[in-house]
Parts: C-alpha cells; sequence; structure tokens
C-alpha cells in the first residue's frame, strides 16, 4: 500500500473559511481547505502554508495542528494534517497553481451558514470545527480512518 503525508489549512478571515472547489467533470467535485502533499524536507505547517499560495494565490500562517486526518482508497493511505491558520494578504487567484493535473475550478471564503452545497472536507466544517475553533486546538483531535470519496 502506497502512503501520502499532506497538509492543509483551514485558514480563516472575518469569521469565513477560505476553501477551494475541486472539479473533474465525472470524477469529483467537492470544497476543501487548500492542502496537498509535503515536498522533501518541508515541516507540514511549511507545506501547508505554500499550499494555500499555490492554490489561491493567498499567504496565510498556520498556527495550531487543528486535526488529524487518515483516508484510505485504491490508491493507498493519506495522512492529512489540517492546521487552524490566519489569513495574511493577497487575492484569491486560482491560475498559477504549479501543480500538473491539479482541478481546483473556483475558491472562495465562505460562513458558517453558507458553506457550498455537496462534499466539503473535512466534514467536520458543516458542524463541529466552528465550535471546536473557538479553543484555538490547544491539542490535536484525530478523525476517524474513513474512505476517500474518490
Amino acid at each position: 500500500m502506497r502512503h501520502r503525508i499532506s497538509a492543509g489549512v483551514l485558514a480563516m478571515r472575518d469569521d469565513k473559511i477560505l476553501l477551494v472547489r475541486h472539479y473533474r467533470a465525472g470524477k469529483h467535485d467537492f470544497w476543501a481547505g487548500p492542502g496537498g502533499g509535503v515536498e522533501g524536507s518541508e515541516e507540514l505547517w511549511q507545506a501547508a502554508e505554500r499550499e494555500a499560495f499555490e492554490e489561491t494565490g493567498l499567504r496565510v500562517m498556520a498556527q495550531n495542528l487543528a486535526y488529524i486526518d487518515e483516508l484510505v482508497d485504491g490508491w493507498g493511505r493519506v495522512v492529512k494534517f489540517w492546521f487552524l491558520a490566519r489569513f495574511i494578504s493577497g487575492e484569491i487567484d486560482i491560475t498559477a497553481n504549479p501543480a500538473l493535473g491539479e482541478s481546483i475550478s473556483e475558491a472562495g471564503w465562505f460562513g458558517q451558514h453558507d458553506l457550498p452545497k455537496g462534499h466539503v472536507f473535512p466534514e467536520m466544517l458543516r458542524d463541529r470545527f466552528w465550535t471546536e475553533r473557538t479553543t484555538g486546538f490547544p491539542a490535536p483531535i484525530k478523525l476517524p480512518l474513513r474512505q476517500s470519496i474518490f
């Protein structure tokens, strides 16, 4: 089984969270916080910040580790580290992403009650995240192992 280490951000600005839409007709359509694979000797938080910039053109600052997420599918197993982050600067621009084969079609800021319809990842963004973030995540929360949507 192959394994991948990934890091992402749950970036906040004015009580709204940054989400990107991953869309590939007939394959997948979901919204998630920016994130992706850790490269070389990057620290997890560095990978999360880099991925946010690559996917959205925004600078964010990773803060506390919020969730440890594990997914399995036909490809293998992914362990994703989600960092609570705060917006620093920039305007959303999804056109400059250097990742080959990326399927990001749009991005935006969403409040708790205006999240996009359909699948939002990680799923707790639809409910408990909004309460848990008020604690500042003094310790990361391990999410249950689950099947990936791919």
